[in-house]
């Protein structure tokens, strides 16, 4: 069963995110390497998980890219979860309105797509079910 043109875009912006979060584990090591931590064990493994959550991500996009119901699932938990995340900068200690919106424009970008895909996929499923 093809893919519609909005889940293409759904896992594209999954498959971006999770090359941005592999780019922040790649700054991560180069902080770890230069000494610009404080705590060594804590340094790796915010590295490791990093990694993991990156990994998770590209599964996701991988996931949509198929029109498996559990990468859009995941997709939408990951762009609430960089809400919230630009919630906290936004509303943190040191607030960051231009980090915060950084953060948030391509996640409510990818709210939509997802929703979207979602609802293409329940359109199709729709169709293509045999009739009783």
């Amino acid at each position: 069963m093809p893919i519609t043109p909005v889940e293409r875009v759904a896992a594209a912006l999954l498959a971006l995110e999770g090359l941005a979060l592999l780019m922040v584990a790649g700054w991560e090591v180069v902080a770890l390497v230069g000494g610009d931590t404080d705590d060594v064990g804590s340094s790796i493994a915010l590295i490791v998980l990093t990694v993991v959550g990156a990994a998770a991500v590209v599964a996701f996009a991988v996931g949509v890219a198929r029109g498996q119901s559990w990468g859009r699932s995941g997709g939408i938990v990951t762009q609430l979860l960089v809400l919230a995340v630009a919630l906290g900068a936004l509303t943190g200690p040191a607030p960051s309105a231009g980090f915060a919106t950084v953060l948030a424009v391509p996640a409510i970008v990818g709210l939509i797509v997802l929703f979207a895909a979602a609802r293409r996929a329940g359109a199709r499923r729709r169709t293509d079910a045999p009739d009783r």
